[in-house]
């Protein structure tokens, strides 16, 4: 019997597949279960269109992530911070989290706090690279210019 999966089931396949299953498995564990829906013509054309804007959704997406990397390279992120003493260093360390904030009211540009890469705390005053990770394997560079308050 073919069925269309509505969630993953192991052994048998991912949500939104159409596969071929034995009778009984299906009559009695996965349809009862609302685990699949028998793959007549209409539910094939409504797993078809949900495929498409599920595509659609995913290339807008990479769309978005690919038009930010473009506007990092321009961008630099200034933060003032407090000096903690001699040599330049700074009082706590500048975080994922406040770099995204900055970014965000300075130039508009909203960046999640998790898809910054720090290799470690940001903790004296100066230009720094960072990377971001977009996602759809696209990254960008941001420039954080740290100074004194």
């Amino acid at each position: 019997m073919k069925v269309i999966l509505q969630e993953d089931v192991k052994g048998s396949g991912k949500k939104g597949e159409l596969v071929n299953v034995s009778d009984g498995y299906a009559r009695n564990f996965l349809l009862p279960k609302k685990l699949a829906v028998h793959a007549s013509p209409e539910n094939i054309t409504k797993m078809k269109a949900d495929e498409k804007a599920k595509q659609k959704k995913r290339d807008e997406d990479k769309a978005k992530a690919e038009a930010v990397a473009a506007k990092l390279g321009d961008v630099l992120v200034k933060i003032t911070a407090r000096s903690g003493g001699d040599g330049g260093k700074l009082f706590g360390s500048i975080t994922s989290k406040e770099i995204s904030e900055e970014l965000k009211a300075q130039h508009g540009i909203e960046i999640e706090k998790n898809k910054i890469v720090q290799d470690e705390p940001i903790k004296s005053f100066g230009t720094y690279e960072l990377k971001c990770k977009l996602g759809f394997e696209i990254s960008g560079t941001l420039h954080v210019l740290v100074v004194e308050k």
